[in-house]
């Protein structure tokens, strides 16, 4: 005999991760049911061939809530007291894990009741990004992207313009699923900002995008200057490298002529000194000549310039003839001139 029912309608429930749920198992009993009053909730895994599990039970006046560690210090009775015939269970701070068929047991005997209760917890869209592909030329087809980095399914995406008409270019085509907005032959028109919903069975999320359609690029211009950037930058270097070779070719000369002057090779004999030593040998030589020794000296030509032949041996000391040439301009070479007594025809001295 069955007299216990239990009164909760509600088998199915929906809600995000981090809320809050409330199961509902509310009973009433009857006369009849004279035992002691059991409440159990379990949970019924996917996989058939697993056993349920125990979540929390209320059985003799106490509650026992530590059988399911995933859930410890996030369950607990909605009414402290489930003899009022409230068996209601509090899940808080749900997460995704938490999906599942979820039973509630009611014992009194005789009478015994059961219901089963589907939870599906949802993650909110969260961390949406907006983005645009595409040249943003006009007669370009530009394509405004949405998607959201977190979100359970089944997420659906949604545009409008949230500037000028705010309504969507005629041209427009919009993929609910994808989050992908196509804007075909785009003129300078469609500039403006859009904005994206992301939204699922429990909540939304938001992003924005700013278009802004320009004239295409002049690409011809830009290649001309490239080049002729690069054609300038090159002449700036050739002039470069030319003026450091030839500052290197003018070191290297520089290096090359100090180096061939040789400080080791003794300086020229100069004329002027040659002449000074040969005409002041003879000076000091007529101090001491007397008539009987000039005939000798007569025969020597003086009207010629001494040079480096008179450091010659005596005897390699070539004759030279009388002549009328005039004497040498000594003080040119840096000689005191001399007055050279000379032999007339009859043999006197002058």
């Amino acid at each position: 005999t069955r007299s216990l029912s239990i009164t909760s309608a509600e088998k199915s429930f929906e809600t995000a991760q981090g809320e809050k749920v409330t199961l509902p198992c509310t009973f009433v009993l009857s006369e009849e049911d004279e035992g002691p009053l059991d409440i159990e909730w379990v949970l019924i895994p996917a996989d058939n061939q697993k056993k349920e599990q125990i979540i929390i039970m209320y059985a003799v006046d106490r509650i026992y809530n530590h059988y399911y560690a995933a859930m410890t210090g996030r369950m607990q009775f909605t009414n402290p007291d489930p003899r009022s015939g409230d068996g209601s269970l509090d899940i808080l701070n749900l997460k995704s894990a938490d999906t599942g068929t979820y039973q509630c047991k009611v014992k009194k005997a005789p009478g015994v009741q059961s219901q089963k209760i589907q939870l599906t917890v949802h993650v909110k869209p969260a961390r949406t990004k907006c983005s645009v592909e595409g040249s943003q030329e006009i007669g370009k087809d530009i394509t405004l992207k949405c998607a959201s980095q977190e979100g359970s399914p089944l997420l659906s995406y949604d545009w409008r313009r949230v500037s000028g008409t705010q309504e969507l270019p005629a041209t427009s085509m919009l993929n609910k699923n994808t989050g992908e907005l196509l804007l075909k032959n785009a003129s300078q028109d469609y500039s403006g900002t859009y904005n994206c919903v992301a939204s699922n069975r429990v909540g939304t999320d938001e992003c924005s995008v700013e278009l802004n359609v320009t004239p295409p690029i002049n690409t011809a211009g830009i290649i001309a200057g490239a080049i002729v950037g690069t054609l300038l930058g090159l002449c700036i270097l050739a002039f470069l490298v030319f003026c450091c070779c030839k500052k290197h070719r003018e070191k290297k000369y520089e290096k090359e002529v100090h180096h061939d002057i040789r400080e080791d090779v003794p300086p020229p004999k100069s004329r002027s000194s040659t002449a000074r030593s040969y005409i002041g040998s003879n000076r000091s030589s007529l101090g001491s000549m007397s008539p009987s020794n000039m005939e000798g000296y007569t025969k020597t030509p003086y009207s010629q310039v001494p040079s480096e032949d008179f450091e010659r041996t005596p005897g390699q000391n070539p004759t030279f003839a009388p002549s009328k040439v005039a004497a040498p301009n000594l003080s040119r070479m840096g000689a005191v001139p001399v007055m050279i007594p000379a032999q007339s025809k009859d043999g006197s001295i002058v």
